[in-house]
C-alpha cells in the first residue's frame, strides 16, 4: 500500500461538517480525438498515481481519464489504522452501516471534476474495489438526480464500470428508485459494467454478485455482470479487454467494434 500526506479533519460533533483533503489528481489525456472523460478511482490504500499509469497504456484513444486520489482517513477495517479511503467500511455484511456522509463526499468529487468537462463530452466513473464502490454510489446518485444528503448531482453520467467491489447502500435502493419516474428512467437506460473474480478473497465474488442482482433487480436493465474464473483482487489484460470492448461500444468511440 502507499499512503498520501493529506488529512480528513476530525469531526467534533455530529452536525459537524469534516473538512476532507484529497491528494493529488492525475489527468490521462486523449491521443485522438476527445470524445469521453472518466472519472477513475482508485482501490483503498493506493493512489491516482498507479492507475494514470495503467489506463495511459489502454487502446482508447478517444477517453481522458481523470484519476484522483482519496483523502488519507482512519478505517474501522483496518482498526482504524489511517490510509487513503473514499469512505469509511467496517465489513460488507448486509447489516454494516454505510458512511452515506464519506460517500457524499467522495461522489461530490468526482462529479466536481467532470462538471467543468466540454457539453458534447460524454461523462462516466469506474473503479476498482472501493473505487468500483464509490463508482457505483455515483450512479444511484445519478439516477435519482440527488446524493444522499439530498443535494442535487449536478452532472449526465453515460457508463459506469466496477471492478472488483461491491455496491454500498443497497438495502434503500429499491425504495428509491421505486418512487420516481425519472429515477426509474434514468436506471433503465445507463449503461453499467460489472467484472469481478472468483478467487477474490478481498471483496469475496459473492458480493460482487449480490450487487449486480441487487442493481439488476432495482431496474438496471443496462447491466452486464462479468466474472472471471481463477481471478483474485486485482486486474488482468482480459478484464481491461473487456472494458476497452464495453467502453467503445457504449459510448460510441471513433473506431469503436460494436
Amino acid at each position: 500500500m502507499s499512503f498520501s500526506t493529506n488529512s480528513v479533519g476530525s469531526v467534533s460533533g455530529s452536525r459537524t461538517t469534516r473538512r476532507i483533503e484529497f491528494g493529488r489528481t492525475h489527468v490521462v489525456r486523449p491521443k485522438g480525438k476527445h470524445q469521453a472523460t472518466i472519472v477513475w478511482v482508485h482501490g483503498i490504500g493506493d493512489n491516482g498515481s498507479s492507475w494514470s499509469q495503467l489506463l495511459e497504456t489502454l487502446p482508447l484513444p478517444n477517453i481522458k481519464w481523470i484519476c484522483p486520489t482519496a483523502p488519507t482517513r482512519p478505517v474501522a477495517i483496518f482498526g482504524g489504522f489511517p490510509c487513503t479511503a473514499w469512505f469509511d467500511v467496517g465489513d460488507l455484511s448486509d447489516d454494516a452501516p454505510d458512511d452515506v456522509e464519506g460517500l457524499d463526499a467522495s461522489a461530490t468529487h468526482f462529479a466536481n471534476l467532470l462538471s467543468t468537462e466540454p457539453a458534447d463530452i460524454k461523462l462516466g466513473i469506474g473503479g476498482f474495489s472501493m473505487g468500483a464502490a464509490t463508482a457505483l454510489y455515483s450512479a444511484t446518485c445519478y439516477i435519482q438526480g440527488k446524493y444522499g444528503n439530498g443535494n442535487p448531482y449536478p452532472v449526465n453520467l453515460s457508463a459506469v464500470v466496477g471492478l472488483s467491489g461491491w455496491l454500498p447502500c443497497s438495502r434503500s435502493l429499491r425504495n428509491k428508485i421505486e418512487g420516481s419516474h425519472e429515477a426509474a428512467r434514468r436506471a433503465s437506460s445507463l449503461p453499467l459494467l460489472l467484472c469481478h473474480g472468483r478467487a477474490d478473497d478481498v471483496v469475496l465474488y459473492k458480493y460482487g454478485e449480490k450487487s449486480a442482482e441487487a442493481l439488476a433487480t432495482t431496474g438496471f436493465r443496462n447491466l452486464t455482470f462479468r466474472a472471471y474464473n481463477g481471478l483474485g483482487h486485482y486486474t488482468v489484460p482480459e478484464e481491461m479487454d473487456e472494458v476497452c470492448n464495453w467502453l467503445n461500444a457504449r459510448l460510441g468511440l471513433d473506431g469503436s467494434r460494436s
